[in-house]
């Protein structure tokens, strides 16, 4: 859970990375646009604009991998059994690990994911032995 938590904050630091090669990118594909002698449309051009920020856009992704992590930890505290909820919660976390790489636009959080996913299979190896 501490090796997740860490690559959750990875992940954070690398999206913000992430955010500012998107809107580079975007400037200059702008700039083309705004070439004299071009068609420009800026009704579609916002609309793609809004299209790729939210497709390229993890946070919401971030925010419940820390949720389950914190949810981990308060487990971990409990005296009851929690091995079936943690199994659960190991599952959601995959589903976490698995969206924020399906949505990685750059290698860094390509391999910030898969390390997620690594440790997340790791935490539901373990989990499975308790009760």
């Amino acid at each position: 859970v501490d090796e997740l938590e860490a690559l959750v904050a990875n992940a954070r630091a690398s999206d913000d990375a992430k955010l500012e090669t998107i809107r580079e990118k975007f400037t200059a594909r702008i700039d083309e646009l705004l070439d004299p002698g071009r068609d420009f449309d800026r009704d579609r051009l916002e609309q793609e604009i809004t299209l790729a920020a939210l497709k390229a856009d993890i946070r919401e992704e971030i925010d419940r991998m820390d949720a389950h992590v914190a949810r981990a930890r308060a487990l971990f505290a409990d005296s009851e059994p929690s091995g079936r909820k943690l199994d659960f919660l190991a599952q959601e976390m995959g589903r976490e690990a698995n969206t924020m790489s399906s949505k990685a636009a750059m290698s860094g959080l390509t391999d910030i994911a898969l390390a997620m996913k690594v440790i997340v299979d790791q935490f539901k190896e373990q989990v499975q032995n308790i009760e």
